[in-house]
């Protein structure tokens, strides 16, 4: 979850827009909470993240902006009320970003056993399926990918991509670096490298640029 600081407000034909302090991670089709502000508080769907000034809907349902006059860190969303001036403004956006493309159940299989419940194990792998669903949603959107639903995952390369990822993350317990933990004392075990490669490929990701 993230909270940004309300600096600016503004309503153009049933349009609300606000801007934040800094720069924020909200992107379209996401939800948002408002609070301390009032006249906006409640929970809104992001229509918009415009970079420029708003200057409302042009009759066919467009937004329409003026791009010489630039603004950063601004979203906007539907709220019926009357136009309001761009101002000065104070209150909160919160951002609550849960992704649940991915259950225990899919990880356990992939690893090819049920984990104990209740056991650290099995608290270990909860954080592990959350933490994956949370780096490829993540890791996808700064791909440029904008995944319109955080319950339903997008394609069955994406699902299984995140499975593998959780396994690895679960699997890597008591190892060193990247490898797998390994019980055997004189085991080198091994690197996660071109396995992780693959579920870069399986996200859709492509792979960073070197110099």
């Amino acid at each position: 979850m993230a909270t940004y600081t309300i600096v600016n407000k503004q309503v153009q034909d049933n349009y609300a827009v606000l801007q934040t302090l800094t720069a924020n991670e909200i992107v379209v089709g996401q939800s948002i909470t408002v609070s301390g502000l009032t006249g906006f508080n409640g929970t809104y769907t992001v229509r918009a993240c415009p970079q420029y000034f708003f200057t409302g809907e042009d009759g066919e349902d467009d937004l329409v902006y003026n791009t010489s006059i630039l603004i950063p860190n601004q979203v906007l969303f539907a709220l019926t009320t009357a136009d309001v001036e761009r101002t000065a403004a104070s209150g909160t956006i919160t951002y609550t970003l849960t992704c649940t493309w991915i259950v225990i159940a899919d990880v356990e299989d992939w690893l090819g056993f049920t984990v104990t419940n209740p056991s650290s194990d099995y608290d270990l792998l909860t954080i592990a399926v959350a933490a994956a669903n949370a780096y490829a949603y993540r890791k996808r959107q700064e791909a440029g990918y904008f995944d319109a639903s955080l319950s339903t995952v997008p394609s069955q390369d994406v699902r299984l991509g995140t499975i593998i990822y959780a396994g690895y993350l679960y699997r890597m317990r008591g190892s060193a670096a990247e490898n797998y933990a390994a019980y055997d004392p004189l085991a080198a075990g091994g690197l996660m490298g071109g396995s992780f490669v693959e579920v870069l490929r399986l996200l859709g990701i492509n792979r960073p640029a070197v110099a």
